[in-house]
């Protein structure tokens, strides 16, 4: 199948012929970037709610020089991880970067995995434009996927037209899978090295990095990985049984979305033709497990399981957290942390709150503790005493107009640090900014070559001994090596996780 090329600009320089054909792209300060590069068919029609098809070739030249259309999602109101409209179903498409001129040697690649909370966000958003990473001499990548029900979800319909064998309901992580492999297939083409790829994520695209480390259909597909507020003893969705507390399976919640809609005998071909416009609402909760499923087949165990029995990618791999991700919220906010209170003995609970410094210390900050902090570094334990080298980090640079209280770095704040992209931060920045940004990016680029951060003059990042009990903070006067911070608390977490779970 030939998809119809787009008719070129004047304008246009770069060229490079990949798999599919040939792709003109821009130049500008010594970058090369090519956008919209579809990766698989467009998941429409028939092919909603299938695994991605092979993306079709192309005979003519063909415009990389705009960006393309995001996955169908809620509004952004006001997230910098979003990318500008148009948005459709025909959103499997990703962007690459690379210096316009670079030695022979091949380069490593960077694969950028977009949070959202599996609902929103994009590959195209101005903050994760890949210029100043490429400039440090990697071939940055940047991807959509499927999200919300689109790209999560499954339904008894779906069930009885799936042949045996075939992946079912994690589409948005089957997009994943399929854009590293076109980067496998493809990277040489840009003057990449296909056999040392760093996947990065952050929020849910830290949780699907989680979810590529325990996959065995992604091993190979990547050589380091870095996790970033990724949460990691989150429990995913079965496909058809109950949880163990009653939740529902994902087969069940189709059911239920489909009689929402009017549809309590739902054949596949009726869920299809439900408009994405009402596959939206109401948006599935990602933190409260509805999103990401135990499939059986691409994700079949849950990822702190996977790490304890030594199931995970044996890769250098990189997690962290930011010093205050959800200040806002009590544990209560989000249902499954909610039920951790009702679940403390009386003796937990009076330690709990002694080592917060009472319940207001205990709602600012436990819940940012038990969903990333704690399990960071529990991670990071177990992938260093399976032999694997890992490195932690907390995030803790606060900019000075930053609007929110400076108690802390919250939630997803560092991502403009990591890209060297304070032109996009939500809030003005100073030259304080610029080097933390400087730094942070340098560190990520360094593991990307080489499997360890470190580097140049940079200060010494300590790899996780099996006790896991130092890293890395990034704070306002710049880096710095120390013990893992607020331990006595993190303590507390694990021996109640141990005990609960």
């Amino acid at each position: 199948m030939t998809a119809q090329a787009q008719t070129p600009d004047p304008g246009l320089q770069p060229r490079v012929t990949v798999a599919q054909g040939t792709l003109v792209g821009r130049q500008v300060d010594g970058v090369d970037s090519f956008q919209a590069i579809p990766y698989a068919a467009p998941p429409v029609g028939a092919l909603r709610w299938r695994p991605p098809a092979p993306a079709a070739t192309w005979e003519d030249e063909r415009d990389a020089g705009a960006p393309g259309a995001i996955c169908i999602q809620p509004p952004a109101n006001g997230d910098p991880g979003v990318g500008p409209l148009p948005m459709s179903e025909d959103c499997l498409n990703l962007n690459v970067w690379v210096p316009a001129e670079h030695p022979g040697t091949p380069l490593p690649v960077m694969v950028w995995i977009h949070g959202g909370g599996l609902n929103n966000g994009s590959g195209t958003a101005r903050l994760y434009d890949g210029a100043n990473l490429a400039r440090r001499g990697v071939v940055l990548v940047t991807i959509n996927y499927r999200l919300g029900r689109l790209g999560f979800f499954d339904h008894p319909a779906l069930a009885a037209e799936r042949a045996p064998g075939e992946d079912a309901a994690n589409y948005g992580f089957m997009d994943v899978v399929a854009a590293l492999e076109w980067v496998r297939d493809n990277a040489a083409a840009f003057g990449g090295d296909s056999t040392n790829v760093t996947v990065f994520g952050e929020s849910a695209g830290g949780a699907l990095v989680t979810r590529l480390m325990i996959s065995p259909r992604a091993r190979g597909l990547f050589h380091r990985a870095v996790v970033q507020s990724g949460l990691g003893r989150d429990q995913g969705t079965p496909l058809t049984e109950l949880r163990p507390n009653g939740d529902p399976s994902m087969q069940e919640r189709g059911v239920a979305f489909a009689a929402g809609q009017g549809l309590s005998n739902a054949t596949a071909a009726d869920l299809r033709a439900i408009p994405a416009e009402r596959v939206l609402a109401p948006a599935p909760s990602f933190y409260g497990g509805d999103l990401l499923v135990k499939d059986g087949g691409l994700i079949s165990e849950d990822v702190e399981a996977a790490f304890a029995a030594g199931r995970e990618a044996p890769v250098p791999f990189v997690i962290g957290s930011n010093s205050a991700e959800f200040w806002w919220m009590k544990p209560t906010d989000i249902s499954p942390y909610g039920a951790i209170d009702d679940a403390m003995t009386p003796d937990e609970r009076t330690a709990f709150l002694a080592a917060y410094g009472g319940e207001e210390g205990y709602n600012a900050h436990v819940l940012s503790d038990l969903v990333f902090s704690e399990p960071a570094r529990h991670l990071a334990r177990l992938h260093a005493a399976n032999g694997h080298p890992a490195y932690v980090y907390r995030f803790d640079v606060v900019s000075a107009a930053m609007p929110e209280p400076h108690a802390g770095a919250t939630h997803a704040s560092e991502r403009q640090y990591v890209f060297d992209n304070l032109v996009a931060s939500p809030w003005p920045t100073e030259e304080m900014d610029q080097r933390q940004a400087t730094v942070m990016a340098d560190y990520w680029t360094a593991f990307a070559r080489t499997g360890n951060p470190n580097g140049g003059d940079r200060p010494a990042w300590p790899e996780v001994r099996a006790d896991g009990d130092r890293l890395l903070e990034f704070t306002n006067d710049g880096p710095v090596a120390k013990p893992v911070p607020y331990a006595d608390r993190l303590d507390l977490i694990e021996a109640y996780y141990r005990r609960t779970r």
